[in-house]
């Protein structure tokens, strides 16, 4: 059997355990994974159209990071860049997925380029994208635009 390079989520119930738990600011902080990030944001996107993702999600990460003992500062904590990024890589994998149920979008996600931990620096240098600026507010890619 080959490893996966993600812990795929096992049903629709684990996905919505990570975005309600997000929103909440109740899931536990070992389980704000990477994997917990993308299947979050694109439960949000497609479950969640009271909440306007491109406004809120800023304060949703950080609000969630303080209730378990985190902080947002200029090395650690919410990057907006890199959510930004991520964003748009999740509503441009939902426009070419044809999966419907919750899980198995996120889980082919995941698998997908725009999934990888890296994803980002398609479009941003190292130095840009890990620089104080870029975290502390959104900063327009120097490499590629964003989709």
């Amino acid at each position: 059997m080959t490893e996966l390079p993600f812990r795929p989520f096992a049903d629709d119930a684990a996905v919505r355990h990570v975005g309600e738990g997000l929103l909440a600011c109740k899931l536990p902080r070992g389980e704000w994974t990477h994997e917990a990030h993308l299947g979050a944001c694109l439960w949000l996107l497609t479950e969640r159209p009271d909440i306007d993702v491109d406004a809120e999600i800023a304060g949703v990460i950080r609000r969630y990071n303080e209730s378990v003992g985190g902080v947002n500062d200029d090395s650690q904590g919410y990057h907006d860049s890199i959510t930004r990024a991520f964003v748009a890589g999740v509503r441009l994998f939902l426009r070419e997925t044809g999966e419907r149920a919750l899980a198995a979008r996120v889980n082919a996600l995941l698998a997908s380029p725009m999934g990888r931990r890296d994803w980002p620096l398609r479009f941003y240098s190292r130095e840009l994208l890990f620089s104080v600026p870029a975290r502390r507010g959104f900063v327009a890619p120097d490499l590629a635009p964003l989709p």
